[in-house]
């Protein structure tokens, strides 16, 4: 069965098309509610938000490969994005890079089993003057240090866990799987 909007999320894209003079301007924003819905997008979802812009599958598809924002794959709840351009590089952004891997067990890429955490490695996330740094949705973390990291990842994990009791990642959202839409 073919996903489907909730009604949530339906009433979302009506008020975003609202605000556009046609359905193909508004597919980035209409992206990024099938992502939050489905937390990522495959190919039924690729298709089902093409049906909702009017436009063909391919030109989402074009879309979702170019902007790194967009996910084709399952992605851990806390996504850790660490810089690891020139000035983050000389103030140690690659020994941050290197704490996390070992820590989490996962390499850039990658996502920990209980989907807890995806690491990313970043070019310049924009805050050179704090390097190093990385960026879990819309915090940003400066002047990081493999202390800092640790109490980062504690926190998450620990808020991450109480959100499992609420509701479980991995729940099949419109036969599709995937988060069910709560931040962390």
């Amino acid at each position: 069965m073919p996903p489907e909007f909730s009604a949530q999320s339906k009433q979302r894209i009506e008020r975003v098309l609202s605000r556009y003079p046609n359905k193909q301007a508004a597919l980035l924003p209409v992206l990024h509610i099938a992502q939050d819905e489905f937390g990522h997008l495959p190919d039924p979802v690729i298709e089902l938000v093409a049906k909702t812009c009017d436009v063909s599958p391919a030109h989402v598809f074009g879309v979702v490969t170019f902007y790194t924002m967009f996910h084709r794959a399952r992605h851990g709840r806390n996504e850790l994005m660490v810089c690891t351009n020139i000035s983050c590089m000389l103030k140690g952004g690659y020994e941050i890079l290197h704490h996390i891997e070992q820590k989490l067990g996962i390499k850039p890429g990658q996502t920990t089993p209980d989907g807890a955490f995806t690491l990313v490695e970043e070019e310049c996330l924009a805050a050179c003057a704090n390097a190093p740094m990385m960026i879990c949705g819309q915090d940003y973390f400066l002047d990081l240090t493999p202390q800092k990291v640790d109490t980062i990842l504690e926190d998450m994990r620990r808020r991450w866990r109480e959100q499992q009791k609420q509701s479980p990642v991995g729940s099949t959202l419109h036969g599709v799987g995937g988060p069910t839409g709560a931040k962390v």
